[in-house]
Protein backbone atom coordinates (compact mmCIF):
# COMPACT_ATOMS: atom_id res chain seq x y z
CA UNK A 1 0.00 0.00 0.00
CA UNK A 2 3.05 2.37 0.94
CA UNK A 3 4.50 1.88 -2.52
CA UNK A 4 0.92 2.61 -3.97
CA UNK A 5 0.71 5.72 -2.23
CA UNK A 6 4.25 6.54 -3.53
CA UNK A 7 3.58 5.78 -7.11
CA UNK A 8 0.02 8.20 -6.50
CA UNK A 9 1.70 11.16 -5.28
CA UNK A 10 4.89 10.82 -8.16
CA UNK A 11 1.16 10.68 -10.80
CA UNK A 12 -0.72 13.78 -9.55
CA UNK A 13 3.17 15.82 -9.43
CA UNK A 14 3.07 14.59 -13.05
CA UNK A 15 -0.40 15.62 -13.95
CA UNK A 16 0.12 18.96 -12.43
CA UNK A 17 3.25 19.82 -14.20
CA UNK A 18 1.32 18.82 -17.80
CA UNK A 19 -1.33 21.27 -16.60
CA UNK A 20 0.68 23.79 -15.95
CA UNK A 21 2.71 23.33 -19.05
CA UNK A 22 -0.44 23.24 -21.18
CA UNK A 23 -1.31 26.61 -19.81
CA UNK A 24 1.89 28.50 -20.29
CA UNK A 25 1.97 27.14 -23.47
CA UNK A 26 -1.33 28.56 -24.47
CA UNK A 27 -0.36 32.03 -22.76
CA UNK A 28 2.61 32.05 -25.15
CA UNK A 29 1.40 31.11 -28.77
CA UNK A 30 3.81 28.35 -28.85
CA UNK A 31 3.36 24.76 -28.15
CA UNK A 32 6.10 22.74 -25.95
CA UNK A 33 8.57 22.75 -28.00
CA UNK A 34 10.94 19.36 -27.79
CA UNK A 35 13.32 18.99 -24.33
CA UNK A 36 16.86 19.38 -24.36
CA UNK A 37 17.13 15.64 -24.09
CA UNK A 38 15.26 14.84 -26.95
CA UNK A 39 17.72 17.62 -28.61
CA UNK A 40 20.53 15.68 -27.81
CA UNK A 41 19.59 12.15 -28.40
CA UNK A 42 17.57 12.28 -31.33
CA UNK A 43 17.35 15.71 -32.77
CA UNK A 44 20.28 16.73 -34.73
CA UNK A 45 19.14 18.96 -37.36
CA UNK A 46 19.36 22.67 -36.40
CA UNK A 47 15.03 22.95 -37.06
CA UNK A 48 13.81 20.02 -35.49
CA UNK A 49 12.76 17.93 -38.17
CA UNK A 50 14.29 14.79 -38.08
CA UNK A 51 11.17 12.93 -36.86
CA UNK A 52 7.64 13.62 -38.18
CA UNK A 53 6.44 14.44 -34.71
CA UNK A 54 9.18 17.32 -34.46
CA UNK A 55 8.82 18.34 -38.05
CA UNK A 56 5.12 18.87 -37.36
CA UNK A 57 5.37 20.99 -34.07
CA UNK A 58 7.87 22.74 -35.52
CA UNK A 59 5.41 23.66 -38.53
CA UNK A 60 3.01 24.63 -36.09
CA UNK A 61 5.27 26.83 -33.96
CA UNK A 62 5.72 28.71 -36.57
CA UNK A 63 2.30 29.06 -38.04
CA UNK A 64 1.35 30.33 -34.42
CA UNK A 65 4.65 32.80 -34.66
CA UNK A 66 2.74 35.11 -37.29
CA UNK A 67 6.02 35.43 -39.08
CA UNK A 68 5.64 33.60 -42.43
CA UNK A 69 9.44 33.68 -42.60
CA UNK A 70 9.34 30.93 -40.26
CA UNK A 71 7.89 28.25 -41.73
CA UNK A 72 10.62 28.56 -44.66
CA UNK A 73 12.84 25.18 -43.59
CA UNK A 74 9.22 22.93 -43.22
CA UNK A 75 8.18 23.53 -47.17
CA UNK A 76 9.84 22.01 -49.46
CA UNK A 77 9.19 25.56 -51.67
CA UNK A 78 10.22 26.17 -55.23
CA UNK A 79 13.77 28.24 -54.69
CA UNK A 80 12.86 32.32 -54.54
CA UNK A 81 12.11 35.07 -52.11
CA UNK A 82 10.56 35.41 -49.09
CA UNK A 83 7.51 36.65 -50.25
CA UNK A 84 6.54 33.08 -52.28
CA UNK A 85 7.51 31.33 -49.18
CA UNK A 86 4.86 33.41 -46.87
CA UNK A 87 2.12 33.16 -49.82
CA UNK A 88 3.07 29.27 -49.10
CA UNK A 89 2.74 29.13 -45.64
CA UNK A 90 -0.42 31.10 -45.61
CA UNK A 91 -2.41 29.26 -48.06
CA UNK A 92 -1.47 25.89 -45.84
CA UNK A 93 -2.48 27.17 -42.86
CA UNK A 94 -5.91 28.76 -44.70
CA UNK A 95 -6.14 25.15 -46.08
CA UNK A 96 -5.31 23.59 -42.43
CA UNK A 97 -7.90 26.59 -40.77
CA UNK A 98 -11.12 25.95 -43.63
CA UNK A 99 -11.53 22.13 -42.53
CA UNK A 100 -7.90 20.44 -42.72
CA UNK A 101 -6.93 18.14 -40.26
CA UNK A 102 -3.29 16.95 -39.21
CA UNK A 103 -2.39 13.84 -36.64
CA UNK A 104 -2.20 14.84 -33.03
CA UNK A 105 0.85 14.83 -30.91
CA UNK A 106 0.40 11.25 -30.02
CA UNK A 107 0.06 9.66 -33.22
CA UNK A 108 2.71 11.44 -35.06
CA UNK A 109 5.72 8.83 -35.53
CA UNK A 110 8.91 9.61 -33.47
CA UNK A 111 11.13 7.43 -35.40
CA UNK A 112 13.57 9.30 -37.74
CA UNK A 113 12.61 6.23 -40.64
CA UNK A 114 8.99 7.17 -39.96
CA UNK A 115 5.92 4.56 -39.89
CA UNK A 116 7.17 2.21 -42.96
CA UNK A 117 3.53 0.46 -42.25
CA UNK A 118 1.05 2.75 -44.17
CA UNK A 119 1.98 1.54 -47.75
CA UNK A 120 3.77 4.93 -49.17
CA UNK A 121 7.23 5.45 -50.33
CA UNK A 122 9.85 5.48 -47.41
CA UNK A 123 10.59 8.81 -47.68
CA UNK A 124 7.15 9.87 -47.48
CA UNK A 125 4.49 10.43 -44.20
CA UNK A 126 1.28 11.00 -44.65
CA UNK A 127 0.40 13.54 -41.00
CA UNK A 128 -3.09 14.96 -42.17
CA UNK A 129 -5.46 15.72 -44.84
CA UNK A 130 -6.50 19.16 -46.75
CA UNK A 131 -10.41 20.07 -46.98
CA UNK A 132 -12.47 17.61 -48.09
CA UNK A 133 -10.20 14.58 -46.54
CA UNK A 134 -9.18 13.17 -50.17
CA UNK A 135 -5.22 15.20 -50.37
CA UNK A 136 -3.22 13.69 -47.95
CA UNK A 137 -0.83 15.99 -46.48
CA UNK A 138 2.63 14.56 -47.04
CA UNK A 139 5.97 14.70 -45.39
CA UNK A 140 9.16 14.29 -47.59
CA UNK A 141 12.54 13.37 -45.96
CA UNK A 142 14.93 15.02 -48.17
CA UNK A 143 18.84 15.36 -48.00
CA UNK A 144 19.57 19.43 -46.49
CA UNK A 145 22.60 21.46 -46.32
CA UNK A 146 22.74 22.04 -42.69
CA UNK A 147 23.53 18.37 -41.85
CA UNK A 148 21.10 14.81 -41.78
CA UNK A 149 17.94 14.27 -43.53
CA UNK A 150 14.83 16.50 -42.56
CA UNK A 151 11.24 15.99 -43.15
CA UNK A 152 9.56 18.82 -44.70
CA UNK A 153 6.19 19.42 -45.99
CA UNK A 154 6.13 17.77 -49.74
CA UNK A 155 5.79 19.75 -53.05
CA UNK A 156 3.07 17.35 -54.02
CA UNK A 157 0.92 19.27 -51.12
CA UNK A 158 1.96 22.49 -51.67
CA UNK A 159 0.84 22.16 -55.35
CA UNK A 160 -2.63 21.11 -54.14
CA UNK A 161 -3.37 23.97 -52.21
CA UNK A 162 -5.03 26.63 -54.64
CA UNK A 163 -7.40 24.01 -56.04
CA UNK A 164 -8.40 23.01 -52.39
CA UNK A 165 -8.54 26.58 -51.73
CA UNK A 166 -10.52 27.77 -54.45
CA UNK A 167 -13.31 25.22 -53.07
CA UNK A 168 -13.97 26.61 -49.44
CA UNK A 169 -14.29 30.21 -48.12
CA UNK A 170 -11.41 31.17 -45.09
CA UNK A 171 -12.66 31.62 -41.76
CA UNK A 172 -13.23 35.09 -40.40
CA UNK A 173 -10.28 36.30 -38.78
CA UNK A 174 -10.21 37.95 -36.00
CA UNK A 175 -7.73 40.75 -34.32
CA UNK A 176 -7.38 39.70 -31.59
CA UNK A 177 -5.35 35.82 -30.84
CA UNK A 178 -4.05 34.13 -28.75
CA UNK A 179 -1.28 31.36 -29.23
CA UNK A 180 -1.83 32.50 -32.89
CA UNK A 181 -5.32 31.51 -33.21
CA UNK A 182 -8.45 34.06 -33.25
CA UNK A 183 -10.27 34.74 -29.45
CA UNK A 184 -13.13 33.42 -31.27
CA UNK A 185 -11.65 30.02 -32.05
CA UNK A 186 -10.44 29.58 -28.79
CA UNK A 187 -14.14 30.42 -27.19
CA UNK A 188 -15.62 27.79 -29.96
CA UNK A 189 -13.06 24.72 -28.80
CA UNK A 190 -13.64 25.49 -24.95
CA UNK A 191 -16.98 25.54 -25.14
CA UNK A 192 -17.63 22.31 -27.18
CA UNK A 193 -15.39 21.10 -25.34
CA UNK A 194 -17.34 21.97 -22.46
CA UNK A 195 -21.11 20.77 -23.94
CA UNK A 196 -19.29 17.85 -24.98
CA UNK A 197 -18.31 16.93 -21.33
CA UNK A 198 -21.28 18.11 -20.12
CA UNK A 199 -23.80 16.02 -22.61
CA UNK A 200 -21.54 13.44 -21.70
CA UNK A 201 -22.27 13.52 -17.77
CA UNK A 202 -25.76 14.12 -18.64
CA UNK A 203 -26.57 10.44 -20.40
CA UNK A 204 -24.07 8.71 -17.43
CA UNK A 205 -26.37 10.17 -15.10
CA UNK A 206 -29.54 9.10 -17.29
CA UNK A 207 -27.88 5.41 -17.93
CA UNK A 208 -27.36 4.87 -14.15
CA UNK A 209 -31.19 6.07 -13.19
CA UNK A 210 -32.51 3.57 -15.43
CA UNK A 211 -30.16 1.00 -14.55
CA UNK A 212 -31.27 1.46 -10.74
CA UNK A 213 -34.97 0.54 -11.65
CA UNK A 214 -34.27 -2.79 -13.03
CA UNK A 215 -31.03 -3.50 -11.13
CA UNK A 216 -30.10 -3.77 -7.32
CA UNK A 217 -27.35 -1.44 -6.30
CA UNK A 218 -25.57 -4.38 -4.91
CA UNK A 219 -25.85 -5.98 -8.46
CA UNK A 220 -22.11 -7.02 -9.89
CA UNK A 221 -22.87 -6.02 -13.52
CA UNK A 222 -24.59 -2.80 -11.39
CA UNK A 223 -21.43 -1.79 -9.71
CA UNK A 224 -19.46 -2.36 -13.01
CA UNK A 225 -21.07 -0.29 -15.12
CA UNK A 226 -21.37 2.48 -12.33
CA UNK A 227 -18.01 2.12 -11.75
CA UNK A 228 -17.29 2.34 -15.61
CA UNK A 229 -19.41 5.42 -16.28
CA UNK A 230 -17.72 8.32 -15.22
CA UNK A 231 -14.21 7.62 -16.95
CA UNK A 232 -16.14 6.65 -19.52
CA UNK A 233 -18.37 9.08 -20.47
CA UNK A 234 -15.21 11.72 -20.22
CA UNK A 235 -13.63 9.62 -22.55
CA UNK A 236 -16.84 9.58 -25.09
CA UNK A 237 -16.61 13.19 -25.07
CA UNK A 238 -13.07 13.60 -25.46
CA UNK A 239 -13.65 10.94 -28.96
CA UNK A 240 -16.77 13.05 -29.87
CA UNK A 241 -14.72 16.61 -29.63
CA UNK A 242 -11.57 14.82 -31.65
CA UNK A 243 -14.25 13.80 -34.32
CA UNK A 244 -15.78 17.05 -34.72
CA UNK A 245 -12.44 18.60 -34.87
CA UNK A 246 -11.34 16.91 -37.56
CA UNK A 247 -13.20 19.03 -40.33
CA UNK A 248 -14.04 22.13 -38.18
CA UNK A 249 -13.18 25.19 -40.23
CA UNK A 250 -11.28 26.44 -37.25
CA UNK A 251 -7.79 27.36 -36.18
CA UNK A 252 -5.37 24.48 -37.05
CA UNK A 253 -3.17 25.95 -34.56
CA UNK A 254 -6.05 26.41 -31.85
CA UNK A 255 -6.97 22.45 -32.61
CA UNK A 256 -3.70 21.14 -32.05
CA UNK A 257 -2.69 22.52 -29.06
CA UNK A 258 -6.00 21.65 -27.77
CA UNK A 259 -5.94 17.95 -29.37
CA UNK A 260 -2.01 17.51 -27.65
CA UNK A 261 -3.10 18.03 -24.09
CA UNK A 262 -6.40 16.75 -24.44
CA UNK A 263 -4.36 13.16 -25.27
CA UNK A 264 -3.07 13.57 -21.89
CA UNK A 265 -6.80 13.51 -20.44
CA UNK A 266 -7.84 10.70 -22.65
CA UNK A 267 -5.07 8.51 -21.68
CA UNK A 268 -5.78 9.44 -18.04
CA UNK A 269 -9.74 8.78 -18.66
CA UNK A 270 -8.68 5.28 -20.29
CA UNK A 271 -6.39 4.82 -16.73
CA UNK A 272 -9.02 6.21 -14.79
CA UNK A 273 -11.50 3.50 -15.94
CA UNK A 274 -9.24 0.64 -15.79
CA UNK A 275 -8.55 1.23 -12.07
CA UNK A 276 -12.23 1.89 -11.25
CA UNK A 277 -13.24 -1.35 -13.28
CA UNK A 278 -10.19 -3.27 -11.59
CA UNK A 279 -11.30 -1.82 -8.22
CA UNK A 280 -14.89 -2.67 -8.65
CA UNK A 281 -14.01 -6.39 -10.17
CA UNK A 282 -11.83 -6.75 -6.98
CA UNK A 283 -14.39 -6.30 -4.56
CA UNK A 284 -16.98 -8.42 -5.97
CA UNK A 285 -14.82 -11.29 -6.35
CA UNK A 286 -12.94 -10.97 -2.72
CA UNK A 287 -16.84 -10.71 -1.36
CA UNK A 288 -17.54 -13.89 -2.96
CA UNK A 289 -13.99 -15.17 -1.75
CA UNK A 290 -14.92 -13.79 1.63
CA UNK A 291 -18.27 -15.68 1.59
CA UNK A 292 -17.36 -18.49 0.68
CA UNK A 293 -14.07 -18.63 3.32
CA UNK A 294 -11.91 -18.78 0.94
CA UNK A 295 -9.55 -16.45 2.40
CA UNK A 296 -6.23 -17.21 0.53
CA UNK A 297 -7.91 -16.25 -2.76
CA UNK A 298 -9.17 -13.14 -1.66
CA UNK A 299 -5.40 -12.27 -0.65
CA UNK A 300 -4.69 -13.08 -4.38
CA UNK A 301 -7.06 -11.09 -5.44
CA UNK A 302 -5.64 -8.23 -3.17
CA UNK A 303 -2.43 -8.70 -4.69
CA UNK A 304 -3.34 -8.84 -8.39
CA UNK A 305 -5.36 -6.04 -7.95
CA UNK A 306 -2.67 -3.78 -6.49
CA UNK A 307 -0.33 -5.31 -8.87
CA UNK A 308 -2.63 -4.04 -12.19
CA UNK A 309 -3.44 -0.94 -10.27
CA UNK A 310 0.34 0.06 -9.96
CA UNK A 311 1.48 -1.26 -14.08
CA UNK A 312 -1.55 1.02 -15.03
CA UNK A 313 -0.23 4.21 -13.26
CA UNK A 314 3.17 3.48 -14.65
CA UNK A 315 1.45 3.70 -18.10
CA UNK A 316 -0.41 6.94 -18.00
CA UNK A 317 2.96 8.43 -16.56
CA UNK A 318 4.93 7.26 -19.20
CA UNK A 319 2.07 8.69 -21.67
CA UNK A 320 2.11 11.92 -19.74
CA UNK A 321 5.92 11.85 -20.27
CA UNK A 322 5.64 11.45 -23.64
CA UNK A 323 3.12 14.29 -24.70
CA UNK A 324 5.55 16.51 -22.77
CA UNK A 325 8.21 15.70 -25.16
CA UNK A 326 10.13 13.58 -23.20
CA UNK A 327 12.14 10.87 -24.95
CA UNK A 328 10.42 7.88 -23.17
CA UNK A 329 12.18 5.40 -25.75
CA UNK A 330 15.24 6.72 -24.68
CA UNK A 331 14.59 6.79 -21.04
CA UNK A 332 13.05 2.86 -21.06
CA UNK A 333 16.59 1.83 -23.01
CA UNK A 334 17.95 3.72 -20.29
CA UNK A 335 16.69 1.81 -17.89
CA UNK A 336 18.77 -1.46 -19.01
CA UNK A 337 21.83 0.38 -18.51
CA UNK A 338 20.27 1.65 -14.67
CA UNK A 339 18.48 -1.69 -14.24
CA UNK A 340 21.79 -3.71 -12.41
CA UNK A 341 22.04 -0.27 -10.23
CA UNK A 342 18.66 -0.16 -9.46
CA UNK A 343 18.90 -3.52 -8.68
CA UNK A 344 21.60 -3.64 -6.37
CA UNK A 345 19.91 -0.59 -4.37
CA UNK A 346 16.73 -1.79 -4.46
CA UNK A 347 17.23 -6.00 -3.51
CA UNK A 348 15.20 -5.34 -0.60
CA UNK A 349 12.12 -4.08 -2.71
CA UNK A 350 12.97 -7.31 -4.74
CA UNK A 351 13.10 -10.26 -2.12
CA UNK A 352 10.29 -8.25 -0.41
CA UNK A 353 8.09 -8.99 -3.80
CA UNK A 354 9.42 -12.42 -4.32
CA UNK A 355 8.47 -13.81 -0.95
CA UNK A 356 5.19 -12.21 -1.51
CA UNK A 357 4.64 -14.40 -4.25
CA UNK A 358 6.21 -16.95 -2.62
CA UNK A 359 3.33 -16.62 0.43
CA UNK A 360 0.88 -16.60 -1.86
CA UNK A 361 1.78 -19.00 -4.25
CA UNK A 362 2.45 -21.98 -1.48
CA UNK A 363 -0.30 -20.57 0.74
CA UNK A 364 1.21 -21.72 4.25
CA UNK A 365 -1.02 -19.07 5.86
CA UNK A 366 -3.96 -16.50 4.73
CA UNK A 367 -5.87 -13.36 5.98
CA UNK A 368 -7.38 -14.47 9.03
CA UNK A 369 -5.64 -16.83 10.28
CA UNK A 370 -3.79 -17.45 13.63
CA UNK A 371 -0.54 -18.67 13.56
CA UNK A 372 3.04 -18.23 14.98
CA UNK A 373 5.81 -16.59 12.94
CA UNK A 374 9.58 -17.23 14.86
CA UNK A 375 8.61 -16.15 18.27
CA UNK A 376 5.59 -13.97 16.84
CA UNK A 377 1.79 -14.85 17.60
CA UNK A 378 -1.26 -13.80 16.35
CA UNK A 379 -3.67 -13.25 13.50
CA UNK A 380 -3.13 -12.31 9.82
CA UNK A 381 -4.84 -8.94 9.04
CA UNK A 382 -2.96 -8.16 5.62
CA UNK A 383 -0.88 -9.87 2.99
CA UNK A 384 0.36 -6.91 1.04
CA UNK A 385 2.81 -6.44 -1.76
CA UNK A 386 6.04 -5.48 0.51
CA UNK A 387 4.87 -7.19 4.16
CA UNK A 388 2.53 -8.92 6.12
CA UNK A 389 0.74 -7.19 9.12
CA UNK A 390 -0.49 -9.71 12.18
CA UNK A 391 -2.25 -8.77 15.03
CA UNK A 392 -1.26 -10.23 18.64
CA UNK A 393 -2.38 -11.51 21.51
CA UNK A 394 -1.51 -7.92 23.05
CA UNK A 395 -3.71 -6.20 20.24
CA UNK A 396 -0.28 -4.68 18.64
CA UNK A 397 0.61 -5.06 15.00
CA UNK A 398 3.46 -5.86 13.56
CA UNK A 399 4.65 -6.14 10.67
CA UNK A 400 7.15 -8.36 8.75
CA UNK A 401 8.42 -7.85 5.15
CA UNK A 402 7.64 -10.97 3.03
CA UNK A 403 10.93 -11.42 2.03
CA UNK A 404 12.06 -12.39 5.96
CA UNK A 405 8.53 -13.92 6.33
CA UNK A 406 8.97 -16.79 3.78
CA UNK A 407 12.17 -17.49 5.40
CA UNK A 408 10.60 -17.73 8.78
CA UNK A 409 9.46 -21.08 10.06
CA UNK A 410 5.64 -20.47 9.87
CA UNK A 411 3.20 -22.67 12.61
CA UNK A 412 -0.48 -22.53 10.90
CA UNK A 413 -2.55 -23.15 14.05
CA UNK A 414 -5.88 -22.30 11.87
CA UNK A 415 -5.10 -25.19 9.49
CA UNK A 416 -5.25 -27.75 12.67
CA UNK A 417 -8.13 -30.82 12.27
CA UNK A 418 -8.38 -31.47 15.83
CA UNK A 419 -6.39 -31.10 19.47
CA UNK A 420 -4.17 -32.80 21.13
CA UNK A 421 -5.63 -33.69 24.53
CA UNK A 422 -2.32 -35.20 26.78
CA UNK A 423 -2.58 -34.52 30.50
CA UNK A 424 -0.94 -35.79 33.18
CA UNK A 425 -3.20 -36.01 36.47
CA UNK A 426 -1.46 -36.77 39.48
CA UNK A 427 -2.84 -39.10 41.99
CA UNK A 428 -2.13 -39.52 46.23
CA UNK A 429 0.98 -42.11 47.01
CA UNK A 430 -1.47 -43.73 49.13
CA UNK A 431 -3.33 -45.16 46.72
CA UNK A 432 -2.82 -49.35 46.43
CA UNK A 433 -2.20 -50.97 43.39
CA UNK A 434 -5.73 -52.29 43.01
CA UNK A 435 -6.98 -48.69 43.58
CA UNK A 436 -4.55 -47.02 40.93
CA UNK A 437 -5.89 -49.56 38.17
CA UNK A 438 -9.45 -48.59 39.15
CA UNK A 439 -8.08 -44.96 38.82
CA UNK A 440 -6.62 -45.66 35.73
CA UNK A 441 -9.65 -47.06 34.24
CA UNK A 442 -11.95 -44.64 35.52
CA UNK A 443 -10.20 -41.73 33.49
CA UNK A 444 -9.74 -43.77 30.10
CA UNK A 445 -13.46 -44.32 30.73
CA UNK A 446 -14.29 -41.22 30.45
CA UNK A 447 -12.31 -40.27 27.29
CA UNK A 448 -14.11 -42.86 25.48
CA UNK A 449 -17.53 -42.26 26.68
CA UNK A 450 -16.80 -38.38 25.56
CA UNK A 451 -18.24 -38.10 21.48
CA UNK A 452 -15.57 -35.35 21.01
CA UNK A 453 -12.74 -37.71 21.45
CA UNK A 454 -11.04 -39.44 18.73
CA UNK A 455 -10.91 -43.15 18.76
CA UNK A 456 -7.61 -43.43 17.89
CA UNK A 457 -5.13 -42.87 19.54
CA UNK A 458 -6.76 -43.06 22.92
CA UNK A 459 -4.13 -44.01 25.81
CA UNK A 460 -3.90 -43.79 29.44
CA UNK A 461 -0.87 -45.08 31.20
CA UNK A 462 1.24 -44.59 34.39
CA UNK A 463 3.97 -42.35 33.34
CA UNK A 464 5.95 -42.05 36.20
CA UNK A 465 6.22 -42.05 40.06
CA UNK A 466 6.38 -37.92 40.83
CA UNK A 467 8.19 -36.07 43.93
CA UNK A 468 5.10 -35.89 45.25
CA UNK A 469 2.50 -38.03 43.04
CA UNK A 470 1.32 -40.70 41.00
CA UNK A 471 1.85 -39.79 37.01
CA UNK A 472 -1.27 -40.45 35.06
CA UNK A 473 -0.57 -39.78 31.32
CA UNK A 474 -3.57 -39.14 29.00
CA UNK A 475 -2.79 -39.42 25.36
CA UNK A 476 -6.07 -38.84 22.67
CA UNK A 477 -7.50 -35.82 20.44
CA UNK A 478 -10.35 -33.92 20.83
CA UNK A 479 -12.15 -34.11 17.10
CA UNK A 480 -13.30 -30.82 16.39
CA UNK A 481 -11.32 -28.14 14.18
CA UNK A 482 -12.15 -24.72 16.52
CA UNK A 483 -10.20 -23.52 19.15
CA UNK A 484 -12.68 -21.97 21.26
CA UNK A 485 -14.77 -24.94 21.08
CA UNK A 486 -11.94 -27.44 21.68
CA UNK A 487 -11.12 -25.03 25.30
CA UNK A 488 -14.90 -25.47 26.24
CA UNK A 489 -14.77 -29.59 25.24
CA UNK A 490 -11.20 -29.95 27.36
CA UNK A 491 -12.83 -28.25 30.24
CA UNK A 492 -16.11 -30.25 30.59
CA UNK A 493 -13.81 -33.68 29.89
CA UNK A 494 -11.61 -32.60 32.72
CA UNK A 495 -14.11 -31.99 34.94
CA UNK A 496 -16.21 -35.15 34.16
CA UNK A 497 -12.36 -36.86 35.18
CA UNK A 498 -12.27 -35.18 38.21
CA UNK A 499 -16.01 -35.67 39.20
CA UNK A 500 -16.14 -39.48 38.76
CA UNK A 501 -12.57 -39.86 41.06
CA UNK A 502 -14.20 -37.97 43.83
CA UNK A 503 -17.33 -40.23 43.63
CA UNK A 504 -14.88 -43.02 43.22
CA UNK A 505 -12.83 -41.33 46.52
CA UNK A 506 -10.01 -41.44 44.44
CA UNK A 507 -7.76 -38.27 45.83
CA UNK A 508 -6.08 -36.03 43.51
CA UNK A 509 -2.40 -35.52 44.75
CA UNK A 510 -0.99 -32.26 45.78
CA UNK A 511 2.56 -31.34 46.72
CA UNK A 512 3.17 -33.00 50.04
CA UNK A 513 6.67 -33.81 52.23
CA UNK A 514 6.99 -36.38 54.63
CA UNK A 515 9.31 -35.70 57.72
CA UNK A 516 10.96 -38.49 59.54
CA UNK A 517 12.74 -37.34 63.26
CA UNK A 518 15.44 -39.51 64.91
CA UNK A 519 16.15 -39.63 68.36
CA UNK A 520 19.85 -39.50 69.58
CA UNK A 521 18.50 -42.59 71.89
CA UNK A 522 17.72 -44.43 69.02
CA UNK A 523 20.71 -43.55 67.06
CA UNK A 524 23.22 -44.62 70.25
CA UNK A 525 21.49 -48.04 70.17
Amino acid sequence: MKNLRQVLVILCALFGFSTSSALLAAASAIPVPPSASESAAVQQDPFGRDTPRSAVTGLLRALGSNDPAMAEPFLDAPQGGSDDVGELAARLQGALDMGGSLATFQELSTAPEGRLDDGLAPEFERVGFLPGGETPILLERQATTEGPSAWKISSQTLEALPEQLAEADGPVQDSATIAGAPLSDWAIILGLLLLAILAARLVSALVLLLLRQVMSADNGPYRLIHAALPPLGLLVAIVTFRTWSDGAAISIVARQLVLRYLGIAGLIAVVWLGLRLVDALARWLSGRMERKERHQSASVIVFVRRLVKSALLVIVTLGILDTLGVNVTAGVAALGIGGLVLALGAQKTVENLVGTVSVLADRPIQVGDFCKVGDVMGTVEDIGMRSTRIRTLERTVITIPNGDFSSRQIENYTKRDRYLFNEVIGLEYALSAARLRQAISIIETALKENEFIADDPLRTNLRYFGADSLAIETYAYIDVADFTESLTIRSDLLLDIFTRLEEAEIGIAFPTRTVYLRSEAADQS
